[in-house]
């Protein structure tokens, strides 16, 4: 990992600039303080966790998706613990009714007889929620995150009630068993900052989760961040310049992925592409990979690096390329290659 060398970049730059730098190394050290707690309970996962930080390091969602038994929820809630949040986890189930996730209100009546609607809030008001196996509930049920995701508030009965800030959706979702669950649609699809893949441990981090999580102790964890100072590096992260060049590398990438913009192999094999949040994420994550890595602007090395994880759940193929055994991580694969 790269050291923010502020003295050198202090030295030319106004200010604001030396201000920012300053930021910069201390959110920093604040981010591998918050890594290395991670790292002491999820094991062999190091992509994970540097995509599942830069997501929330960029103020947006992620959808973790992985077979059984890789940590996903134990992911997501020793972040929480990390991060000083407020977490909530919700199991959805094919029963589960919007109501179950918002609120609702209930009708009192206090010692004069008088009646009136009180909300009592759901699980979702909280700094970070998971929504374990997402696609378990019925598509009326996961249409109750779509505002929330978007807008940070809920609507319940006409009434407009704000989420806590800083709010993040960490969903899971299981690729394998697919009978009796609902697909998420679309346009909640491209909610979600990121869709993490995870996939099976190497080895020796296998052997590591063998000896280390049988022996009737476990690792503790305490909060390296509250969410004043995560907010903080939020906003610090917009602030982080993006050339000129990298920004033209992401209208590139993400415009040759959709059909009808001149991309011969796209036409023939994407049925639908990105839209144009596709780029903004891109923008966000390429700023937050940099100042996970100790720089203070992103290069085309973090939109090579970002590209899968938010394209892939923005692009659909073709029926032609899907009966070549093609994937959408071949098409964004091949498409990268040329940024």
């Amino acid at each position: 990992m790269s050291v923010i060398t502020s003295d050198l970049a202090a030295s030319e730059a106004k200010p604001s600039d030396a201000d920012m730098v300053a930021q910069a190394e201390a959110a920093l050290k604040e981010i591998a303080a918050v890594r290395e707690a991670l790292s002491k309970v999820i094991f062999g996962q190091e992509s994970v966790i540097e995509k599942t930080i830069v997501a929330v390091l960029a103020g947006g969602h992620a959808l973790l998706v992985g077979v059984p038994g890789l940590a996903k929820t134990k992911l997501v809630v020793t972040l929480g613990q990390v991060l000083g949040l407020q977490s909530n986890r919700i199991q959805f189930t094919p029963d589960l009714m919007p109501s179950d996730i918002l609120g609702s209100e209930v009708m009192e009546q206090d010692e004069t007889g008088r009646r009136a609607f009180r909300f009592i809030p759901g699980p979702i008001f909280a700094q970070l929620l998971m929504a374990d196996e997402i696609n378990r509930a019925s598509p009326r049920t996961q249409s109750a995150l779509l505002q929330s995701m978007q807008e940070y508030h809920v609507t319940v009965a006409g009434h407009r009630h704000d989420l806590p800030a800083p709010f993040h959706v960490l969903a899971t979702q299981n690729p394998l068993e697919q009978e009796g669950t609902y697909p998420l649609p679309e346009a909640q699809l491209d909610r979600f900052l990121m869709q993490i893949d995870i996939l099976y441990p190497e080895l020796e981090a296998e052997r590591r989760i063998l000896t280390e999580t049988t022996s009737g102790s476990e690792a503790d964890v305490a909060a390296v961040l509250d969410p004043q100072r995560l907010a903080a590096i939020q906003h610090l992260v917009r602030r982080m310049p993006v050339p000129e060049s990298v920004v033209d590398a992401i209208l590139t990438l993400v415009r040759s992925a959709r059909p009808g913009q001149g991309n011969a192999e796209t036409d023939k094999h994407v049925a639908w592409g990105p839209g144009p949040r596709a780029s903004q994420a891109l923008t966000l994550c390429a700023r937050a990979r940099a100042l996970y890595d100790g720089r203070l602007a992103p290069s085309i090395d973090d939109v090579r690096a970002l590209a899968e994880p938010v394209l892939q759940h923005r692009m659909a193929l073709s029926f032609a390329a899907r009966a070549e055994g093609m994937t959408v991580r071949d098409v964004v694969a091949r498409l990268t290659k040329a940024i």
